[in-house]
């Protein structure tokens, strides 16, 4: 596939997975805690989630192409030898930790949000984590441009 079309691709992306979760912090998050109702950040997860983890799976993969065509495929991930190592693998372990956040937000935290606003903080929390790291996955993404770190 073209570089510069993978490139749309992960932007636009990038731009619904992001921007879907600072609307969640600065729209949704303020009015969930000032009212201790999590019912508002869940029904936005729940809008949210199809739109959201489709941006994610396009993300991944076409992140995955683009590390491939300057040359940083599987083997070099995590060595931070060169550059643009140093952002790819930047980005794989921020894209870790979104995954823990994530499955502790979906096993852990939700069920125990829906039945108890006590887990309201928690939640806030693992959303507000999500969010500044997607934000740090986009400014290191801009890095690419400069030949890396």
């Amino acid at each position: 596939m073209n570089h510069h079309l993978l490139l749309i691709i992960h932007l636009l992306s990038a731009a619904i997975w992001v921007g879907g979760h600072l609307l969640l912090c600065f729209a949704y998050l303020p009015q969930a805690f000032r009212e201790k109702d999590p019912k508002i950040i869940l029904n936005y997860e729940r809008k949210y989630e199809a739109v959201g983890m489709t941006s994610l799976f396009f993300l991944v993969t076409t992140g995955i192409m683009i590390a491939y065509k300057y040359g940083v495929s599987i083997h070099f991930w995590f060595q931070f030898a060169s550059p643009i190592e140093k952002v790819v693998s930047s980005k794989l372990i921020l894209l870790l930790l979104t995954v823990a956040f994530a499955l502790s937000a979906q096993f852990r935290v939700i069920p125990r949000l829906k039945n108890d606003s006590t887990h309201l903080t928690e939640m806030i929390f693992h959303i507000v984590s999500v969010t500044t790291i997607g934000v740090l996955m986009l400014i290191f993404g801009s890095f690419i441009r400069f030949g890396g770190f």
